[in-house]
C-alpha cells in the first residue's frame, strides 16, 4: 500500500513531537537549575528557594557519596554546576582525598575530640580542592601557598576557615594573612594578593571572614587588633579599587551586598558599629552601635531592611532601613531591635519573612517576624544539637536545617509554628554550613565532604 507524502508528514509530525517532548522530559529531570556560589548562598540569606534536598539521612541512608578531606573543616563548601569546592590547611605530609561510594562504607568518624590547647605551629599547605558533584571524584587540587602561621588559632578552629566563592568563571579562596587567590574553574592560578599583611586576632582565636563578590569586585574584610579595613579588589586582576579604614577590632563576619534605589551597599558587622558602605566608592553611608564583643554573625536582608546581630557577652540584633545616613541610632531608620537570645557564631537565616537565629552558640532557637520583630516562637530547644553550634542554618524546600558541632542536623518546618520534622547524624562533627542545591545537600564534616541525596 502506498502512502501520499502528505500522509507521511501527518504521521511523522506527531511522532516527532512525541520524541521532542520525551527528550525534554528526560533533560528536565537531569538539568541542575541552581548553584550555591557563596557560603550564604546566592542571596546571602542562606536560602535555596528552588532546592528540595532530603530531610532524612544517616551514615548509611541517602548518602550519594562521601570523600575524605584532610584538615579541620570549618570552611563551607560551595557548588557551581558539576563542581564542588572546599579549602583546607594541612601539614605538608597529609594524604590525598579518598572517595567512598555508598556500598563501601568504612567505620564512622568518632566525632570531635578534646578542646584543649592548639598543637604547636608547623608548616602548612593551604589548599583548594575541586570535586565532581556527580561522584565525589577529585577533579583538581592546588596548593595556594605553603607557610607557617605567624600566630595560633582557637582549639576548635583551623587555619582555613574562610569559605571560597565563585562567579562561575573563577573561584576565589581567602587564606587571610596568607593571601587571596583567584583560580579559573579548571584550577589555573589567575592572580594572587598576599600583601595585606598579618592579622593579629583577638586572643589568637584565628581568622575566618569570607570574601564576597559584587559586580566586577571581590570585597575582602580585614578586621583585627591592628589597623582594620575593608577592600574592594578588581576580580579580574586583583588590583585594589578602593580601601576603607575601619575603627574596629577583630570581627569574623562576612560582608553582605544589598540594594536600595538602584544603588548597592556593602553591609558589615562590627563590635563598635554595624555599617554600610557604597559599593562603587567604599564611602561609609550609615552606622549604628549596639553590637556586642567580637561579633561573628553575618547580616541578612529583605524588603529594604538589613538585620545585624551578635551574642557574645551581651545580646543585640537590629533591623535597619537602608535609607539612613550617618549615625542612625535612635532614628526612624532603625525599624526594631532586641536584646534577647541573639546569635553568636551561627549567622541568622531570613526566609519568607521569618528571621531564625540561635541563642548564643546553643541549640536554642527563635523565629520572629522580620518586619516587626514580633516573635512567632522563642527559646525552642533543639536538644539533639548539643551545647555548641557553629554552622549557620539553611532553608530549602519548605524546611530549615540546623546543624550542631556534634554532627546532628535537626530539620524543622519553615513555618510560624515550631515543628520538628527529622533528626539526622552523619557520625562526625560539623562546623561548616551545609549547601543545599537542587535535590542535594552538601555537608562538610570534620573528616569528609558528603553529598546527601534521596
Amino acid at each position: 500500500m502506498s502512502i501520499h507524502p502528505q500522509s507521511q508528514l501527518c504521521w511523522s509530525v506527531p511522532r516527532l513531537l512525541c520524541r521532542i517532548a520525551l527528550c525534554a522530559l528526560v533533560l528536565s529531570t537531569n538539568v541542575r537549575a541552581d548553584n550555591w556560589p557563596h557560603w550564604r548562598g546566592d542571596s546571602g540569606n542562606s536560602t535555596a528557594p528552588h532546592a528540595s534536598p532530603p530531610t532524612q539521612w544517616s551514615g548509611s541512608k541517602n548518602v550519594k557519596w562521601k570523600v575524605a578531606v584532610p584538615g579541620r573543616g570549618s570552611g563551607s563548601p560551595i557548588v557551581w554546576e558539576d563542581r564542588v569546592f572546599v579549602v583546607t590547611a594541612v601539614p605538608s605530609t597529609s594524604p590525598r582525598p579518598v572517595s567512598f561510594n555508598p556500598q563501601q562504607r568504612g567505620q564512622r568518624g568518632q566525632g570531635r575530640g578534646g578542646r584543649g590547647n592548639a598543637a604547636p605551629l608547623q608548616q602548612l599547605d593551604f589548599k583548594v580542592f575541586c570535586f565532581s558533584r556527580t561522584d565525589g571524584s577529585l577533579q583538581w587540587e592546588k596548593t595556594a601557598v605553603s607557610a607557617k602561621p605567624h600566630e595560633g588559632t582557637h582549639s576548635t578552629n583551623g587555619f582555613a576557615s574562610a569559605s571560597p566563592t565563585t562567579d562561575g568563571k573563577n573561584v576565589y579562596v581567602h587564606f587571610g594573612s596568607r593571601g587571596l587567590y583567584c583560580y579559573t574553574m579548571s584550577g589555573k592560578l589567575k592572580w594572587k594578593r598576599n600583601d595585606f599583611g598579618k592579622m593579629t586576632t583577638r586572643a589568637t582565636f584565628g581568622e575566618g571572614s569570607s570574601p564576597t563578590l559584587v559586580d566586577n569586585m571581590v570585597v575582602v574584610p580585614w578586621d583585627h587588633e591592628g589597623k582594620s579595613s575593608i577592600y574592594a579588589l578588581d576580580k579580574t586582576t586583583g588590583e585594589t579599587i578602593w580601601k576603607t579604614e575601619r575603627d574596629e577590632p577583630t570581627c569574623w563576619a562576612t560582608p553582605l551586598i544589598v540594594s536600595h534605589h538602584g544603588k548597592k551597599q556593602v553591609v558589615m558587622n562590627g563590635q563598635n558599629y554595624a555599617r554600610a558602605y557604597d559599593v562603587s566608592s567604599g564611602k561609609e553611608l550609615w552606622r549604628c552601635g549596639g553590637q556586642t564583643d567580637r561579633p561573628v554573625a553575618s547580616a541578612v536582608t529583605e524588603d529594604g531592611l538589613v538585620f545585624v546581630g551578635s551574642g557574645f557577652r551581651g545580646s543585640f540584633l537590629g533591623a535597619f532601613r537602608l535609607t539612613g545616613t550617618g549615625d542612625i541610632a535612635g532614628s526612624q531608620h532603625v525599624a526594631w531591635t532586641t536584646s534577647r537570645d541573639t546569635p553568636d557564631i551561627a549567622s541568622p537565616l531570613l526566609t519568607q519573612g521569618r528571621l531564625y537565629y540561635h541563642k548564643g552558640k546553643s541549640g536554642i532557637i527563635s523565629c520572629v517576624n522580620a518586619k516587626t520583630g514580633e516573635p512567632n516562637y522563642e527559646a525552642q530547644r533543639l536538644g539533639a544539637l548539643g551545647d555548641m553550634v557553629y554552622a549557620s542554618p539553611v532553608a530549602a524546600g519548605g524546611y530549615v536545617y540546623f546543624t550542631g558541632r556534634n554532627g546532628t542536623t535537626v530539620v524543622i518546618e519553615d513555618s510560624d509554628q515550631f515543628e520538628i520534622v527529622a533528626t539526622n547524624s552523619l557520625g562526625e562533627g560539623v562546623d561548616a554550613t551545609p549547601a543545599p542545591v537542587d535535590n542535594e545537600l552538601f555537608v562538610r564534616g570534620e573528616k569528609h565532604l558528603f553529598c546527601i541525596s534521596q
